[in-house]
């Protein structure tokens, strides 16, 4: 699904997970080795955990419709410490926040020059993310690309999480920018949802959970990847 909107952007609004980040490659190993560590070698709380964050401990990956792939870290970490006797949901939090920090991250593609070349048109790039900002920047850092946004928030930097448009609108009214102008991408139905409700373009990308079906009913375009960007703003 492709329409004409290339060519009128000014603003590019990325998510992270499954659009920056390959979220298989990085999420499910992260999920596999936290529920290990949560359970603490009970095989019945382990089946909980992975239970409740929809991860399927046989095919070893967090399923399409997971909380971990859309909701906040709050709401993952409730959903975790409903199931854990005895743990906070602070506690548990913090523990998902720093060790999702360290998660092993691996790039859909090469991220600096793909950065890099969005910046010599011009365009202001900001990433916009369910996790925390903590995780968000450590990731971005070990990437070496957290210099290349001009903006960056999480769902606790006090602007809203996705799909509220707040974060968006936030995200274009500091730098001067009309929404219409701008472009929402991700992987996921709140990325876009988000986008939409802001007054945004969407782009949705295949290198998440969500099928082509799931986002085509929220996005003016969808591709393979973030690699097919610039030639769409070429086109």
């Amino acid at each position: 699904m492709v329409n004409d909107l290339s060519g009128k952007v000014d603003g590019l609004l990325f998510d992270k997970d499954g659009t920056l980040i390959d979220f298989h490659g990085t999420w499910d190993v992260w999920a596999a080795e936290i529920i290990d560590q949560l359970a603490g070698g009970d095989p019945v709380l382990k089946a909980n955990i992975a239970g409740v964050i929809d991860f399927d401990l046989e095919l070893g990956r967090l399923l399409p419709q997971s909380i971990a792939i859309a909701e906040t870290n709050r709401d993952i970490s409730q959903a975790v410490a409903d199931v854990l006797p005895g743990r906070h949901v602070d506690e548990v939090e913090q523990f998902l926040i720093t060790s999702g920090a360290n998660a092993p991250v691996v790039p859909v593609l090469p991220l600096m020059p793909f950065l890099e070349g969005l910046a010599r048109r011009g365009i202001t790039l900001g990433m916009l993310t369910n996790d925390s900002e903590f995780g968000a920047r450590a990731h971005l850092r070990t990437l070496g690309i957290e210099a290349h946004f001009d903006f960056i928030a999480g769902f606790d930097s006090g602007f809203g999480a996705k799909p509220a448009p707040e974060p968006l609108l936030h995200y274009a009214m500091i730098h001067g920018l009309s929404p219409e102008r701008v472009a929402m991408v991700g992987d996921s139905v709140h990325d876009l949802m988000a986008g939409r409700a802001a007054g945004m373009q969407t782009i949705g990308v295949l290198t998440g959970p969500a099928e082509e079906h799931h986002l085509a009913p929220y996005a003016d375009v969808i591709f393979p990847d973030i690699g097919h960007i610039p030639g769409w703003l070429s086109a």
